[in-house]
């Protein structure tokens, strides 16, 4: 008789409790805190894939009643949107890739309005490529704040939640081999979890040691020059 896997859909818990806080990111977390005294009314986050901008952004939201909206879906129809909407605030994440009059236009909005205008992005503004000189100036006075690669304290507790957000029981032994030899990369804690657990449900074993060894040396031989990359 073939056994039945089914696979239980990834449940990404996005609550304050679930974001996890260590140094590389409290300096994030305490200026989300002060809002809404933030110089400018605006405040642009920055870091790799995958270091909790996005859960962020969600944090902030949720408190504030604000609106949020990937950066590649900002132009001057989805900005018409967001101000019919009305919200209390507007997050732009990965603004780096929004359209630039547009986010230039959102946001003099937001100053007109008193209105709090949180951005995220890979680097901060002053390393953007931005034409228009007016956006450029209001942005790199913006406060920007660095959310920094994780240690292996943290690492090891990123992995634990994706695995639980999958529902996917590992343990402390497996996720140890995982930190020591897994780059400092919060994509590549996602990418490990999702690529152990198609494994798991494939062979309908657990994830031990010697499955994540197997699945490591492929990761590493499908992208033997840019790990971690996603």
């Amino acid at each position: 008789m073939n056994q039945l896997t089914i696979a239980f859909p990834c449940r990404t818990a996005l609550g304050r409790a679930d974001f996890l806080i260590s140094s590389g990111n409290e300096e994030a977390v305490a200026w989300l805190d002060r809002w809404p005294l933030w110089p400018a009314g605006t405040l642009v986050l920055h870091g790799p894939p995958g270091c909790g901008k996005t859960h962020l952004v969600h944090l902030w939201c949720e408190r504030t009643g604000g609106a949020a909206i990937a950066g590649n879906r900002l132009d001057e129809r989805a900005l018409a949107a967001v101000i019919e909407a009305g919200p209390a605030g507007v997050a732009v994440d990965d603004a780096d890739g929004a359209d630039e009059r547009a986010l230039l236009h959102l946001y003099n909005w937001c100053r007109e309005r008193c209105l709090s205008l949180l951005l995220t992005a890979g680097q901060p503004p002053g390393l953007w490529a931005i034409a228009l000189g007016d956006l450029r100036s209001r942005l790199r006075a913006a406060v920007a704040v660095g959310i920094a690669l994780p240690d292996d304290a943290l690492l090891g507790a990123v992995l634990v939640k994706h695995f639980a957000d999958r529902q996917l029981r590992v343990t402390p032994e497996v996720i140890a081999y995982l930190v020591s030899r897994l780059e400092r990369s919060f994509a590549a804690a996602a990418d490990i979890a999702a690529r152990l657990d198609a494994a798991a449900l494939a062979s309908g074993r657990a994830v031990t040691i010697p499955l994540a060894r197997r699945i490591l040396a492929e990761r590493q031989h499908s992208s033997p020059s840019e790990p971690g990359v996603t």
